[in-house]
């Protein structure tokens, strides 16, 4: 079953946790040399950030890409990141999920609600945004229901618009959220190193 094969990818990837700032960082280590790490806040169990890195093709450790959380900033000279900025008022693009739900928000995005229409192409497996004044289109997949290897539902999509930001939502098949409780469950099992004791994104 194609589900579970994630679950057991994760169980038997090697794994290091680290507690800081009331968030469990974990650190996981695949066989294929892929890494990802997660945040999850302490108290709620809810995921705050997940990013994956590959090696490059020289061996070494590529950049951090994220999937969950804020986008990374460049890494720029201080004298750079002064002169080359991204317009503050270009759409900016982000994941942001809830125990129940994955969410999406879409910053500098001024139009009226209306304007937006959100749907799912399930041939594709993706979500596309598009706007009647075509002033912004975004196509962005769901890799969570890709490594379940789950449809995608136009029922669980949804979607509003408020002070500039339109706000996506799909709810989290009941598949998903089995699979999430199963990991917690897992999570809670690893040893986790205070702050003090280095990072969990070094293995």
């Amino acid at each position: 079953m194609a589900g579970p094969g994630w679950l057991e990818r994760l169980r038997a990837a090697g794994k290091t946790a680290l507690l800081r700032d009331g968030k469990r960082k974990i650190h996981y280590l695949f066989e294929d040399g892929k890494e990802m790490a997660e945040e999850y806040d302490v108290k709620t169990g809810q995921l705050v950030s997940r990013k994956w890195r590959e090696k490059s093709t020289l061996g070494g450790s590529g950049n951090w890409q994220v999937e969950v959380g804020e986008p990374a900033l460049p890494l720029l000279g201080a004298l750079e990141s002064e002169l080359i900025k991204e317009s503050s008022s270009n759409p900016v693009f982000m994941r942001k999920d809830t125990l129940t739900s994955f969410q999406w928000r879409i910053r500098n995005l001024p139009y009226p609600k209306e304007v937006y229409s959100v749907s799912v192409e399930k041939e594709q497996r993706c979500c596309v945004v598009r706007t009647t004044n075509k002033k912004y289109y975004k196509k962005f997949p769901i890799p969570d229901l890709d490594r379940y290897q789950l449809p995608l539902d136009a029922a669980a999509l949804s979607f509003t618009h408020a002070n500039n930001t339109l706000i996506i939502t799909y709810k989290k098949p009941k598949e998903i959220l089995a699979a999430e409780e199963e990991l917690q469950k897992e999570l809670k099992k690893i040893k986790a190193a205070n702050s003090g004791d280095g990072d969990c994104t070094t293995q």
